[in-house]
């Protein structure tokens, strides 16, 4: 069945159309024409629709000729860059079967590089008659003057010097951002900037990164993605992004001029580039913005259902839903399959990114019998020559069967590490019996990830990120408060592991400020000098506060904006440790080591990489790990240890971390240093200014102010001028924070 179809303007001659090729998919410009191509296994015909320059009047109708290996194209030789087109695909409209054809719909190119215009919501883009709530039955209004398009870009691009920054995993440094979020009230840019890829690569913006010293930016979605229709009605938006509708063109939302948001995108990696930052894109290739049954008709439904979607076996007419939006893409589909993979080696090499986050990437790694680690995704990734060059991150959970997949996956990728952030929070609140965890998550979780060749950089650690508090909210908060997202407060995560340290949000009374900075610190400094891969939130450096909103996705404006201008003297000064924290990380291999620590002695070289003290000196033993109690505890990580597999004694520099969350002070007794060396002090939570390595007169316990973080270097009298140095430069790189707008 088909029902009415719309009128269609004047056809092409079919002179004019050539049967062109199968391959590539999407739309082709070869200098001298445009290649159509569109995979349907399921329809009957497909009609390449082109549109004026604003993409508002359809001007010709046109059939594909050719039909090969399941993939409808045909060749226009007087085509150029910057048509204008879209899709209507012909097909059996069976629901009950998992076919929804509807002609009638206009529809998105899946491989479109560029998009014109935006979704106006109406009855008009769903394929069944909305007012009725019956998605068995048929639609007959045209959809086109409400849909965005697609149009035929000219990919040719001046990279000019550019050259990835290749930054070594063990050296990464991850900052999560949002395109817009991050520079909207920057108030050193001009405003036709703010928020924009160009802003995103203002030299400003990128001194203020560099001088921050993280390596990599993690970027928010930036796929073209749809702004939901249940938001729109309240006031809202989509904010984060995660309702991708095209995942070969970025949004054009985040463009000074919406045409030329793939020029943009381009020059934006091509300046962080140069300034030796690389970019990651955040990526969902889980489901798309198409919902279930009941959601709208916006490309990979109306072109073949059955294929692009993972549909209950039994009864087809609905989806599986382990990504809670409503669908999930099918990828053990070999053509859904291979979309997602030509989608990240455009990204990789046309657009030259430097790796993806994927979003519940569960799913990717998920075939219709469960999670596989050799699944169809997950071994393409493995064996691509471009693919597994960059860097993989996976959210390793998502909501369906046999979800939660931490340490699950493959060799070569990284993945977040949800319990290391747990329990840091977990620890530092205070909680008890945490110490045991606590040791497993700051050595990069090898519990978890120590198997088959993987390295520490494998356990991405966070302790926050987009999705839940801010760190500054983390310190002020019990409970979350979400009221301004139209919910009645019942969205977000209810557990948070946050603590407020006595008053419900902001507060004047400074013994309260004073502890929740130092928490802050203790935080971030477990994070930045754990092994592993650090990923901090972008602001959390000087503070940035969500007014303790955990699920901020919908709020486009000043609650979720970095406000630059609002940077007080303590989040300055919060900056400058942060600066400190990344450049002792950087200056001291053993804080990033290239292999777990396993605490066992190596008899070859006669040392332990890790060893684990009480306050007394002692090592701990059975009975302190297991004491609920234990709150304080030293991490000594020795210098000489094998770095690699190679059997020999490393240089590396000896350091001892201590971390206290007991509220009161412990007397905590440092190991006697061997002749001819000492200990220094470089890092004190309860003093955060040190700017100078200062000597601690061995022969006495150090008194460890109440939650609170340090760490000592052990320094050669003679020799050590490397190792002294190394510690001055870092000192010296948080006396000052990062370069920041009006400061």
């Amino acid at each position: 069945m088909e029902g009415q179809l719309p009128q269609a303007p004047q056809v092409m001659r079919r002179s004019r159309v050539r049967e062109g090729q199968a391959f590539p998919l999407g739309a082709t410009w070869d200098g001298l024409g445009v290649n159509f191509a569109l995979f349907s296994a399921h329809a009957t015909k497909v009609e390449l629709c082109l549109f004026d320059d604003a993409g508002e009047r359809e001007l010709e109708r046109i059939e594909l000729p050719e039909f090969t290996d399941e993939v409808w194209h045909g060749y226009l030789p007087d085509a150029r860059p910057g048509t204008v087109y879209g899709y209507r695909v012909h097909g059996p409209h069976a629901p009950d079967a998992g076919h929804r054809f509807n002609p009638n719909k206009l529809l998105l190119d899946p491989y479109a590089r560029a998009i014109v215009g935006d979704l106006t919501w109406g009855p008009e883009v769903f394929g069944y008659v909305l007012e009725t709530g019956d998605d068995l039955t048929f639609d007959t209004r045209d959809s086109a003057a409400l849909m965005p398009k697609c149009r035929v870009i000219d990919s040719a691009f001046s990279w000019g010097r550019e050259r990835a920054p290749n930054v070594p995993w063990e050296r990464t440094v991850i900052y999560e951002t949002h395109v817009k979020g991050f520079t909207r009230c920057h108030p050193g840019l001009p405003e036709e900037m703010q928020g924009t890829y160009a802003g995103l690569a203002a030299p400003e913006v990128l001194d203020y990164l560099r001088g921050l010293g993280v390596t990599s930016v993690e970027l928010l979605p930036v796929h073209t993605f749809v702004n939901d229709a249940f938001l729109l009605d309240k006031g809202l938006t989509n904010y984060w992004g995660y309702n991708t509708i095209a995942f070969f063109a970025p949004a054009r939302r985040y463009a000074r001029e919406p045409t030329f948001a793939v020029r943009e995108f381009k020059e934006m990696v091509a300046r962080l580039h140069d300034a030796g930052l690389e970019v990651i894109l955040d990526v969902v290739y889980n489901h798309t913005a198409e919902g279930n049954e009941r959601g709208p008709m916006l490309s990979f439904k109306g072109i073949d259902n059955a294929s692009y979607y993972r549909l209950i076996p039994d009864q087809p007419r609905y989806y599986i839903n382990d990504t809670g939006t409503g669908n999930t893409l099918n990828l053990s589909h070999p053509r859904v399959l291979q979309m997602v993979t030509d989608s990240l080696r455009y990204w990789a090499g046309e657009m030259r990114v430097d790796g993806f986050r994927f979003d519940l990437a569960t799913i990717l790694g998920r075939e219709p019998y469960g999670f596989d680690e050799g699944g169809g995704f997950l071994d393409s990734c493995r064996q691509d020559p471009l693919l597994s060059r960059v860097k993989l991150i996976a959210e390793p959970w998502d909501c369906g069967p046999g979800g939660y997949q931490v340490g699950g996956f493959p060799p070569g990728w990284a993945e977040w590490n949800d319990r290391f952030r747990d329990t840091v929070r977990a620890f530092w609140k205070g909680d008890e019996g945490k110490a045991a965890e606590l040791a497993a998550r700051v050595t990069a979780s090898g519990d978890l990830f120590n198997r088959r060749g993987r390295k520490p950089w494998a356990s991405v650690n966070f302790v926050t990120a987009h999705d839940g508090f801010t760190l500054q909210d983390l310190v002020s908060y019990d409970e979350k408060h979400n009221e301004a997202n139209g919910e009645d407060n019942r969205d977000g995560h209810e557990n948070n592991l946050s603590w407020n340290h006595g008053v419900e949000g902001p507060t004047d009374d400074s013994s309260i400020r004073t502890l929740r900075a130092r928490q802050k610190r203790n935080m971030l400094a477990t994070l930045l000098l754990a092994q592993g891969t650090p990923m901090m939130l972008a602001g959390d450096e000087f503070g940035r506060t969500q007014q303790g909103n955990n699920n901020a996705y919908c709020q486009d404006n000043a609650l979720n904006w970095v406000d630059w201008s609002g940077i007080d003297e303590e989040g300055r000064a919060q900056a400058a440790f942060v600066r400190k924290l990344i450049a002792l990380r950087q200056n001291f291999p053993v804080l990033r080591r290239g292999r777990f620590l396993t605490g066992e002695v190596n008899e070859e070289l006669g040392v332990k990489d890790v060893a684990w003290l009480r306050p007394d000196g002692g090592e701990m033993d059975a009975e302190h790990w297991d004491d609920p109690a234990t709150r304080c505890l030293g991490m000594l990580l020795d210098g000489r240890a094998q770095a690699t597999g190679i059997r020999r004694p490393a240089g590396d520099a000896t350091l001892l971390l201590v971390l206290n969350a007991h509220h009161d002070v412990v007397e905590f007794s440092l190991p006697e240093p061997p002749a001819g060396q000492r200990w220094l002090l470089l890092v004190d939570t309860h003093r955060p200014d040190i700017d100078e390595p200062e000597p601690f007169d061995f022969g006495h316990g150090y008194m460890v102010t109440g939650r609170s973080f340090l760490l000592f270097l052990l320094h050669p009298e003679r020799g050590g001028r490397a190792i002294l140095s190394a510690a001055r430069n870092a000192l010296l790189a948080g006396t000052a924070p990062p370069p920041m707008p009006n400061g």
